[in-house]
């Protein structure tokens, strides 16, 4: 057998399912638009807010604080991950186990520690945060007419 044809025997699975799965993708593509609805309407691109029209535009500037505290979530859930994956082999882990999970729990804590020092998990403006003292109003100035 020559070269060409024993490397193409030998991946001949590869070639098939490569041909497959391109085929199969060409064919939904296809299917999709000539089964697709062509109807065209007032409001057919307009987008759906639970049946209320929408009101305003969807290009709001949320503040960068959503964004950090959906970091933190991943960050101390992915930490709940590893306690788990750490309590199921207790055992096979013993002592020293014990000891480096405290380790991780003590890191994990001296860091939400800090991002509550800095002020990271405040949604409160800064003119919030403080106590504010109840003005007193003076009712003597009133106008009568």
């Amino acid at each position: 057998m020559s070269t060409t044809t024993e490397v193409v025997a030998h991946h001949w699975a590869f070639a098939v399912f490569l041909i497959v799965s391109v085929g199969l993708c060409c064919l939904m593509l296809a299917g999709a638009w000539f089964l697709g609805g062509k109807g065209r309407g007032r409001y057919k691109n307009t987008p759906f807010e639970s049946g209320a029209p929408s009101v305003g535009s969807a290009k709001l500037r949320l503040s960068a604080k959503f964004y950090l505290v959906a970091m933190f979530f991943v960050i101390f859930d992915v930490e709940a991950l590893y306690l788990y994956a750490w309590s199921t082999a207790i055992r096979e882990s013993g002592w020293v186990g014990f000891v480096e999970a405290a380790i991780f729990i003590l890191v994990l804590l001296a860091g939400l520690v800090y991002l509550v020092r800095i002020g990271a998990l405040d949604w409160a403006p800064a003119r919030r945060r403080f106590d504010v003292k109840p003005t007193t109003i003076s009712h003597s100035n009133r106008n009568t007419q």
